[in-house]
């Protein structure tokens, strides 16, 4: 089963900032929820079975939480990361 992959830029209003990392973690489809610098405060990471899902944490889970300003959503095309390479290229040895 592939899953959709997405990285969710999150602008929160300045009084949101305390708790809405943990309100973003407690989303169903957020795997991981980071307070970031630059110009987003929050980073989620959502992993959903299909796209159709995706639109539903993004839109109605994400962008209703109290406090969340705006959005920006980058869908992944393909999942990299050291541990999937090192195990890739370890086989046989």
């Amino acid at each position: 089963m592939t899953m959709t992959n997405a990285v969710v830029l999150i602008e929160a209003e300045r009084d949101a900032l305390s708790s809405l990392g943990g309100a973003l973690a407690d989303v169903e489809g957020v795997a991981e929820a980071y307070s970031v610098t630059g110009e987003w405060d929050f980073v989620a990471i959502v992993r959903v079975p299909d796209h159709e899902q995706l639109a539903d944490v993004v839109t109605g889970r994400i962008g209703g939480l109290s406090g969340v300003v705006r959005t920006q959503t980058m869908v992944a095309f393909a999942a990299y990361s050291r541990h999937d390479l090192e195990a890739l290229f370890s086989i046989g040895e």
